[in-house]
């Protein structure tokens, strides 16, 4: 199958283009740079450049690769994991999710393509009992922040499920964790942040997160280029609270123990979509994406391991 990967340099978008082709797909990465279009050739992958937000030049590249499935993997999200940063990258985010999502589906439509995979949220549901499933409904009454993703998230879906014309899938992925990823062990903005003690447990810390590893998340959207349309819910087997993983996350990085900050003084120092990541957010799970396709992930390394859970 020709596949367009558009997002091909990001987290996922690199595990992705070599996941596709030891299944002998033939991937056509899309960056908007001649940098990451030179990343993608080094590693002996076809490469087009494009920024997503320029119609008509994302319909011509479209539609010269005539792709048989596009992969959409466009995000806009600053190196550092913070507040702060999180936030000043917000709008540009939206938009190119959006706006350049968008682009991107019309240009595969008007190209004939048949199957369409976008990337959605998998961290982002409304509360409920246990795990979440993926018709239950996402956070809609969150903190503010929270709030406009699920918005965002809610139109992407909308936009690529309902589609008359292509095979539409949304991969509700979790929190990324592996190599490239805020989580990365060596790199990552929140494990340097973990060594410092500047990422704290907040309140009860017993907000559910679902991670997933970006190979295996990969693994499942090749998967998603023979399912069913619809949507898939691609977490681990046990999301945990914040105050489980991220002392083991600790112990796994040799760091310190987290600190403990009360809700109030998250709320002055980091603001409310802090607390509601710590104490509210809602774990899923993936037993549809078990069934359908046949999504083994592995298990969360800093929960497993003899390292995380001694001291």
């Amino acid at each position: 199958m020709k596949v367009l990967v558009a997002g091909a340099t990001g987290a996922i978008g690199c595990p992705l283009v070599s996941a596709l082709k030891a299944q002998r797909h033939e991937v056509i990465g899309m960056s908007n740079t001649e940098h990451g279009a030179r990343s993608l050739q080094e590693k002996g992958v076809e490469s087009v450049v494009a920024n997503a937000l320029d119609e008509k030049t994302v319909l011509s590249v479209v539609k010269r690769v005539k792709p048989d499935a596009v992969v959409e993997e466009l995000t806009s999200l600053p190196r550092r994991y913070t507040p702060e940063e999180m936030k000043a990258a917000a709008d540009r985010d939206r938009t190119v999710r959006l706006v350049g999502g968008r682009n991107v589906q019309r240009a595969a439509q008007a190209a004939g393509t048949k199957r369409y995979v976008v990337q959605s949220t998998g961290f982002f549901y409304g509360p409920g009992p246990g795990l979440a499933v993926e018709g239950d409904a996402l956070a809609m009454d969150a903190s503010p922040a929270v709030a406009a993703s699920v918005r965002t998230y809610m139109e992407i879906e909308e936009r690529v499920v309902g589609a008359r014309d292509v095979h539409g899938v949304a991969l509700r992925y979790g929190f990324f964790y592996g190599p490239g990823t805020y989580h990365d062990p060596l790199t990552g903005s929140i494990s340097l942040q973990v060594r410092e003690s500047s990422y704290p447990v907040i309140g009860s810390g017993k907000g559910v997160f679902s991670f997933v590893h970006v190979e295996d998340a990969a693994t499942a959207t090749v998967a998603a280029l023979e399912a069913e349309p619809g949507v898939y819910n691609i977490v681990d087997d046990a999301p945990s609270e914040m105050g489980v993983w991220l002392p083991a996350f600790a112990r796994f990085l040799d760091a310190p123990e987290p600190p403990h900050i009360s809700e109030e003084q998250a709320l002055q120092a980091a603001g409310p979509d802090a607390v509601y990541y710590a104490m509210r957010l809602r774990g899923a799970s993936n037993a549809y994406a078990r069934l359908k396709l046949g999504f083994v992930p592995r298990k969360l390394e800093w929960l497993s391991t003899s390292k995380a859970a001694g001291r």
